[in-house]
Parts: C-alpha cells; structure tokens; sequence
C-alpha cells in the first residue's frame, strides 16, 4: 500500500502512538488497530491501558470510519500474560480482606472498561482472528461488532483451569451472541478448545476464511464497504443494535423513535436518496 496521504498521515498521528497496539490506515476510514505484545500478544498490563486510550481516542476521531481489529503473529492472543500480573493475584500480605477486594473491583472493572471501550466506539469493529484465540482474546473479540476466522483459528474461554471465572466481558456477552446456553457452558465449564468451524456453527464466527491471507482480504473488503456507508446510519444502527439486546421491544422500540426523530434530520437521508435516483455512489461526510 502506498503511504497515506498528508492529512491522513496526520489524523493517524492524532491517535497516538502505542507500544502493543499498531494503528494504520488499511483503506480509506478504516483504521486497522493490531495487537503487537509479542509472539504470543500475551496481554500485558500496558495492553489493557492502551486498549482503553486507543478506543477512547476513535471513539471521537471523526476520520475513524470502521475498524479492523486484527494481530500481529502467529496467533490472535494466548490471552492474559500471567507473568506480567503476579503482583495482582499475590497474597494481600498486611491488607486487610475488605481493602484488598476493593482495590480488586477497581482493578476488574479497570479491565472491563478496555474491552467496553470498543464495544462502545460508535465506529463498527471488525475482527479478524487467525489462530489461538484464548482466554482474554474471546472477552476482546465479542466486543466486536462482526467476527471472521481463519480455519486454523480456535478459541478457548481459558479462564477456569487458571482458577478463576472470566471477568472482561465473556460471561456476559458470549451467551447472547451464541443462541445455546448448554453450549456456552460446556465452553465456559471445561475451557476446551473450539475450532473454527464449531465457532462458525454456533454462531461466534460469522465466517471462515481458508487461509489467513483470505481472512485479510475479506474482513478489509467487508470494511471498505462499510466505510462507504454513512458513518451516522452506522453508528446509530451500532448503538441500537447493543440496546436493543439489552431491553425489551417494546423499549427498545420507544427508544429508536426518539433516536431516529434526531438522526433523520440529517442531511445523509438526502444524500442517499438522491444519489439513488441519479444510480450515483453516495458520498457522505465524516461525522
């Protein structure tokens, strides 16, 4: 690809620069965001922070069209890199058990918000998972809108054979994108390793590409179309979509009237209308 042009090279420079993550414009609006930690992109502590930062910044950048979430690697990630968090789970020494959960919740809920952070963007998020995906990276990938595999991904809620009940997000939205609560269970019960194609099956995988260079091609042509849309009808249809799976119709319902009373005031509706008649491609501004 070529190098960006000035204004694009300076609206990357605008997100940061981070020591896990690569940023970079994979095509026009959409921004590829690659966890780079290493062989493993076991998640280190600096990870989780990076995370919360990088997602809080495309959430207003308004050049930020989709997102494509991909890796650096041979794998996804092998999840929460345990070495670098020993002095988290470290006996609590002269704290007392009160003060000691409290800066726990604290800290849990510090690592919810990363993962939150991108279910929250307003921007479509993309994944892309090649390989392992393991523990930490299932918590990381159903905060994504749309996921895509590669057939020699797998995933594995890892969290129970290192002691401990998933705490970032999986519990809590694997059995709403996977339809079988006996399955969610027997994965999130025994920690075994799921394939690409058992993912595709139940649901958590909305594809599976035949190589890895496949799964590029395809999650970036999936962006490059979603990038031409307009970039309010996305994020209000994002935003709705994650209410609406959480309330009833009927709320739901009320909700999208004021919403769409707000949002159909805008100039997009012409634009798309127009363009339609005249068989144009729209084109819409940044939001």
């Amino acid at each position: 690809m070529s190098s960006p042009a000035p204004d694009a090279a300076a609206a990357l420079q605008a997100l940061g620069a981070y020591k896990t993550l690569v940023l970079r414009w994979a095509a026009p609006g959409v921004l590829q965001v690659s966890l780079s930690i290493g062989k493993l992109n076991a998640m280190s502590q600096l990870f989780w922070r990076e995370m919360r930062d990088a997602f809080a910044t495309i959430a207003v950048s308004a050049d930020v069209r989709v997102v494509l979430l991909t890796s650096e690697g041979r794998l996804f990630t092998a999840g929460l890199d345990l070495a670098d968090h020993t002095d988290s789970f470290a006996p609590g020494g002269e704290i007392d058990v009160g003060r000691r959960a409290l800066r726990l919740r604290s800290f849990i809920s510090a690592y919810q918000a990363s993962f939150a952070a991108v279910e929250a963007c307003p921007q479509p998020v993309v994944a892309a998972v090649h390989g392992a995906c393991i523990g930490g990276g299932v918590d990381l990938i159903t905060a994504a809108c749309i996921r895509f595999a590669s057939a020699d991904a797998w995933f594995s809620v890892k969290e129970v054979d290192v002691g401990m009940a998933a705490d970032v997000g999986t519990l809590q939205r694997l059995p709403k994108i996977v339809g079988s609560a006996s399955l969610v269970r027997e994965w999130c019960y025994t920690g075994r390793r799921i394939n690409a194609d058992e993912a595709l099956s139940a649901g958590l995988v909305s594809r599976v590409c035949a190589t890895r260079e496949a799964l590029a091609t395809e999650a970036l042509s999936l962006c490059v179309t979603l990038a031409s849309k307009s970039p309010l009808a996305l994020a209000g249809t994002k935003h709705l979509l994650n209410y609406s799976r959480d309330h009833s119709v009927q709320q739901s319902n009320e909700y999208v009237a004021l919403w769409n009373a707000a949002a159909l005031q805008s100039n997009d509706v012409m634009v798309a209308m127009q363009a339609s008649m005249a068989k144009q491609t729209p084109i819409f501004s940044n939001l």
